[in-house]
């Protein structure tokens, strides 16, 4: 079963979307306000859970500093949706889940680019 952690920037109806459709779901904004990223990464390694975020912090540890990966990290790269619309996202890449497990995914309207994370968890 994949387990979801949604960063601090992720809309909340979005998260209310994912929820609903019957996913494991963990909002940083209602588990652990606050945190720095480095905590968030810590936590989705614990609990292998994938990160969708729209903040691209996340590359910088994983690729640069060498952090430990969690199953996925999904980042969002657009800047004008609908509060929900990132939930149709999410779910459309869950739709192949061994396609993105263990990647840096970045998604965008035109296009999904994926790169190996050699640390995943």
């Amino acid at each position: 079963m994949i387990k979801l952690l949604l960063d601090e920037n992720f809309p909340a109806p979005a998260g209310h979307c994912l929820e609903a459709s019957g996913l494991n779901v963990l909002a940083v904004s209602d588990a652990c306000p606050g945190w720095k990223d480095e905590e968030v990464l810590s936590l989705a390694v614990a609990e292998q859970r994938w990160i969708i975020t729209i903040d691209r912090d996340y590359g910088g540890l994983v690729f640069h500093k060498s952090l430990p990966a969690p199953p996925a990290i999904v980042l969002l790269r657009e800047s004008h949706y609908r509060p929900t619309e990132p939930a149709d996202w999410v779910l459309s890449l869950l739709a192949q889940p061994d396609v993105y497990f263990g990647r840096f995914v970045v998604f965008t309207r035109d296009k999904v680019r994926v790169r190996a994370m050699l640390k995943a968890m």
